[in-house]
C-alpha cells in the first residue's frame, strides 16, 4: 500500500482518541484523510464507525477505495448509505453515509447503538447538516455516550474554534505531498461585454495549448456553464476526451469522469463538487473560473434564491491544489494579480444564509426549539430561525414552539418539510410532484409550467433524468397520504401556501403572492394569463421574484385546500395614490383579495385610524400649522415637558391627533386640521402648567405690561420699547434651561435699536451710543445716562419741558 502524508501522525490521532475521546485532524487534499483515517481507527473499536460526506459522489468514492485497499466487494467491511441508495451488511463496519443520515439516526435513536467513531469529514464546508450532525452528536456523547469519539477533519478550516467548542480537543496536523503549482492570473481583466463561458472556454483552450502533460480540471459554478464553456470550446485535441461532473449526473458518467484515461488525457469541466474528497487521477492542469453558487435565504420573503459570487481564498487555494496532487502542475486563474486581494477569506457557513427550515424542525423534534445548549460553531441567524419556525406552525408541525405528530412525521421523510406536508396531505400523484421539486429541472428552459414535467414523468418516456425522478417518485409513493382527487396545483398549493399568486391589473404577466412578495413571467409564456398560480420555483430576486416553475390554480381549487383561510375582512386604508382613505369590504387569503367591494358604512373611528397612516405618508406639513399652533409646539419643546420633534409626534399621532380627525377622510380635510387643539388636549392640565411656568405665553415687563413671546423661531423673543425695561437689572429667562430671552428693544418709532441676551451688559456698554443717537431723534422721550436707576415709561415729556 502506498504511503501517504496522513500516515505519519494515525498513531497520534488513535492515542488522542483513546486517551480524549475526541480530536480535531488538519490535513490539506491529497493527504489521504478520508481513505486511511477510518481504516486506521478500526483494529480500535469493536462496533461501527461512522464516516460523514457532504456530498453523495464523495461518499461512494471513499467507501469504495476503503473497500479497494482491503480487497472487499463494497458492502462488506466498507459500505455507504444514502437517500436512495445504501451498500452495506450486517458486516459492514464503516459506513460512509451523507450527512442527512446521521441527523435521521440521532432523532430515532440518540444514543448510537453499536456505533463508537463518528467521524466528520470536509467539515470546511460547513454544511448546515454538518453543523447540526456534530452539536448533535456532541451533545449525545456528553449526556448519553461518554465512550462515543468523535474525529472532525477539515483542509482548510481555522481548527482553533472547532477545537474549543469540542473542549479544547486535541489538534493535529498532516502535512501534504503536494507538489509545486505554477499559479497563472490574466494579463488584465476580462474586456467589457465579452461573456462569461466565451472567456472561459478562451482560457480552457490557452491550457490545453501551453501544458500538454497530464488532464485538465476546470471549475465552473454551475451546470448551466459547464454545458456553454463545453459548446464554446471547439474542436479539442486529438489526445483530450470531454467529461461533464456535477451532482445529479447519473453514477456511471460521473465514474467515467474521475477514472483514469486509458490513452490521452481528460478534460472535466466540473462544479464545485471536484474541490474536496473526489480524487480524480493525472490532472496536472486546474483551470478556475473564480466563481462559486450558494444559497442564500431571505426571510423577509420566505424565498431562497442561488447566487453566484466569487470564490474565496481558501477555495481559490482549494482548487489549485488540485493541479499538484500528483506531479508539479499549473493553475490558471480567470482574474487578475490584482483582483486577488479582494477576495474573502473563507465562504461563508451554510447556516448563516440557507433556508432553515428544516433545522427548525430537527430542533423541535429534538426538544431545543431555539438550539438553546447545542455547540454550534455559528449559531442559526435569529431572524431566519423565527421564520422557518412560522412556516413549519402554517404547515401544522409545531405548535407553540414544540413538536406535533404531523411534525413527527414530517421529521421522518427524506424531504423538505414543505414538500413531506404535501405528500401526507396531498393524496395520490403528490410522490410525484415531491421527487420532481426535489431534483434539478429535467426540462430546463422548457416554459413555466410544470404540468409538462409531470406529464413527461409519466409518460414514461426513456431519460435518464427522469428515469431517476419516476425511481424517487416510487419510494416516496408509501408515504401518500390524505384526500384523494387533488389536482397537481391543490398538492403544491398545500406545499408553498405563501407562493400563491393572485395576478395584477394590467398586460404584464406579474403576480402579487399570498406571502406578500411579488413575481413576474416571461410575456407569451404558457401561464403569463393565469389569474391565479402557484410559484414553485423562483429566483428569490429581492424586488420582484422570476418564476421558473408554476401550475396554475382555479379558485375552486383554492377554495377546496385553503377554504378555512379564506374570510371576509372590513378594511380602512390609506391610499397614497389617491390621497385619501378608502374603506373597503375584502374577501381575503392571506395577502391577496379575492374580492372586493366598497364598505359605505364603515364606523368614522377605523376612518381615522387609517387616516393616520395618511399623516405618516404625507408627513406632518399637511396638517394646517397655524401661527397659534406653532407657537404652541414652539412651547412645549422648549419647556421639554412632551418631545415634539417629527418623529415623535408621528409616532404618537394615535395620542393626540386620532380623537380629533373624526369626520376627515382626504389629504384636503388634513390641510384644514389645526392641531392646537389636539395638542392642548394631548398635554393636560398638569403638563400645561408646567409648560406655563417653564415656558410663559407673555413676559410681564417692568411696567407689569404682557408682553407675548415668540417661540417659532426657536429662540424665545419679545420685542417692546426700551423705556419700558428702564431699571431692569437682569436679563429675563425661559425654560427649564434657563434660555435667556432674546430682547428685541424698539426705538419710540416701533423701529429696532438693539437686540440683546444680556441686558445688564447692554446697559453697561452699547447703550451709551443708542442713547447718544435717539436723543437727537426723539427728544421729548427720556434717555437717562443710568438706565438702571431709571423709572419704566411709555410716556413722552411734555411739550416745551
Amino acid at each position: 500500500m502506498t504511503n501517504l502524508p496522513i500516515d505519519t501522525i494515525l498513531p497520534d490521532l488513535r492515542a488522542a482518541l483513546r486517551s480524549t475521546g475526541r480530536a480535531v485532524l488538519q490535513a490539506p487534499p491529497g493527504a489521504g484523510k478520508t481513505t486511511r483515517v477510518p481504516l486506521a481507527l478500526l483494529p480500535d473499536v469493536a462496533g461501527k464507525i461512522l464516516m460523514l460526506e457532504p456530498r453523495r459522489l464523495a461518499a461512494r468514492g471513499a467507501a469504495a477505495r476503503m473497500a479497494e485497499t482491503l480487497g472487499e466487494p463494497l458492502g462488506q467491511t466498507v459500505g455507504y448509505r444514502m437517500r436512495g441508495d445504501a451498500q452495506v451488511s450486517r458486516s459492514t463496519r464503516i459506513e460512509v453515509i451523507t450527512e442527512g443520515i446521521l441527523t435521521a439516526m440521532l432523532q430515532s435513536d440518540p444514543d448510537l447503538p453499536g456505533v463508537d467513531v463518528v467521524i466528520f469529514d470536509e467539515f470546511h464546508e460547513r454544511s448546515l447538516t454538518a453543523d447540526l450532525g456534530l452539536a448533535l452528536t456532541w451533545e449525545v456523547r456528553g449526556a448519553l455516550r461518554d465512550d462515543l469519539q468523535i474525529v472532525v477533519m477539515s483542509a482548510t478550516l481555522d481548527a482553533a474554534p472547532v477545537a474549543a467548542m469540542l473542549d479544547d480537543a486535541p489538534i493535529l496536523t498532516a502535512e501534504g505531498r503536494a507538489y509545486a503549482v505554477d499559479i497563472r492570473h490574466r494579463d488584465r481583466p476580462v474586456p467589457q461585454g465579452q461573456r462569461y463561458e466565451a472567456a472561459m472556454a478562451g482560457l480552457v483552450n490557452r491550457a490545453l495549448e501551453e501544458v500538454s502533460e497530464g488532464s485538465c480540471l476546470v471549475f465552473l459554478p454551475g451546470v448551466g456553464e459547464i454545458n456553454k464553456v463545453a459548446q464554446a470550446l471547439g474542436p479539442l485535441p486529438s489526445d483530450v476526451t470531454l467529461h461533464k461532473l456535477y451532482g445529479a449526473m447519473p453514477f456511471k458518467d460521473q465514474q467515467a469522469a474521475t477514472r483514469s484515461p486509458k490513452t490521452g488525457r481528460h478534460l472535466v469541466l466540473s462544479t464545485a463538487i471536484a474541490e474536496t474528497s473526489l480524487t480524480l487521477p493525472d490532472i496536472r492542469v486546474v483551470v478556475d473560473g473564480g466563481r462559486a453558487r450558494r444559497a442564500r435565504f431571505d426571510p423577509s420573503r420566505g424565498m431562497s434564491r442561488l447566487v453566484t459570487e466569487r470564490v474565496t481564498k481558501a477555495e481559490a487555494t482549494q482548487r489549485a491544489g488540485r493541479a499538484g496532487r500528483v506531479a508539479a502542475g499549473t493553475c490558471y486563474r480567470h482574474w487578475t494579480k490584482g483582483e486577488e486581494g479582494a477576495l474573502a477569506a473563507f465562504p461563508p457557513p451554510e447556516i448563516a444564509a440557507a433556508d432553515l427550515s428544516d433545522l427548525a424542525l430537527n430542533l423541535a423534534l429534538w426538544g431545543a426549539p431555539d438550539g438553546t445548549g447545542l455547540a454550534f460553531l455559528t449559531p442559526p441567524p435569529e431572524g431566519a430561525l423565527r421564520e422557518a419556525q412560522a412556516l413549519l406552525a402554517s404547515l401544522g408541525a409545531i405548535r407553540d414552539g414544540q413538536i406535533t405528530e404531523h411534525g413527527r412525521a414530517l421529521a421522518k421523510l427524506p424531504l423538505h418539510p414543505r414538500l413531506g406536508h404535501m405528500v401526507l396531505t396531498g393524496g395520490t400523484g403528490s410522490a410525484t410532484l415531491a421527487a420532481l421539486l426535489s431534483d434539478r429541472d429535467p426540462l430546463h428552459g422548457a416554459g413555466v409550467d410544470t404540468q409538462a414535467r409531470l406529464d413527461a414523468i409519466n409518460s414514461g418516456r426513456a431519460d435518464p433524468a427522469l428515469s431517476r425522478l419516476r425511481k424517487e417518485a416510487k419510494r416516496l409513493q408509501r408515504f401518500e397520504a390524505g384526500e384523494a382527487g387533488q389536482s397537481p396545483a391543490q398538492q403544491a398549493a398545500r406545499a408553498y401556501p405563501d407562493r400563491i399568486g393572485l395576478r395584477r391589473t394590467g398586460d404584464a404577466p406579474r403576480w402579487h403572492l399570498s406571502g406578500g412578495a411579488g413575481a413576474k413571467m416571461e410575456v407569451g409564456d404558457s401561464l403569463s394569463t393565469a389569474r391565479l398560480i402557484v410559484a414553485l420555483d423562483v429566483d428569490g430576486d429581492r424586488r420582484e421574484a422570476r418564476v421558473r416553475q408554476a401550475l396554475a390554480l382555479s379558485e375552486a381549487e383554492l377554495r377546496a385546500t385553503h377554504g378555512d383561510a379564506i374570510a371576509w375582512q372590513n378594511v380602512c386604508q390609506w391610499d397614497a395614490r389617491a390621497r385619501r382613505v378608502q374603506a373597503r369590504r375584502q374577501e381575503r387569503f392571506m395577502a391577496l383579495v379575492l374580492n372586493d367591494q366598497t364598505w359605505p358604512e364603515a364606523p368614522s373611528e377605523n376612518i381615522a385610524e387609517a387616516l393616520l397612516d395618511g399623516i405618516r405618508d404625507l408627513g406632518l406639513d399637511c396638517l394646517n400649522w397655524s401661527p397659534k399652533a406653532k407657537r404652541l409646539r414652539a412651547r412645549i419643546a422648549i419647556s421639554q415637558v412632551r418631545d415634539v420633534s417629527d418623529e415623535a409626534l408621528i409616532e404618537t399621532l394615535e395620542d393626540w391627533a386620532l380623537p380629533y380627525l373624526s369626520g376627515k377622510r382626504t389629504a384636503a380635510d388634513l390641510k384644514q386640521f389645526d392641531p392646537t387643539e389636539a395638542l392642548t388636549a394631548w398635554l393636560g392640565w398638569e403638563d400645561s402648567q408646567r409648560m406655563g411656568q417653564l415656558a410663559p405665553a407673555h413676559y410681564t415687563s417692568p411696567m407689569g405690561r404682557q408682553v407675548p413671546i415668540d417661540y417659532s423661531s426657536g429662540t424665545p423673543e419679545v420685542s417692546l420699547r426700551l423705556q419700558e425695561v428702564f431699571g431692569e437689572t437682569r436679563h429675563p429667562c425661559t425654560g427649564p434651561n434657563q434660555t435667556p430671552l432674546r430682547m428685541v428693544l424698539l426705538s419710540p418709532g416701533q423701529k429696532p435699536v438693539q437686540v440683546t441676551q444680556d441686558l445688564p451688559g447692554f446697559w453697561a456698554t452699547s447703550y451709551a451710543d443708542v442713547r447718544k443717537d435717539m436723543r437727537g431723534r426723539y427728544p421729548r422721550h427720556p434717555w437717562p445716562e443710568d438706565p438702571t436707576q431709571a423709572d419704566p415709561t411709555l410716556r413722552a415729556k411734555p411739550r416745551g419741558t
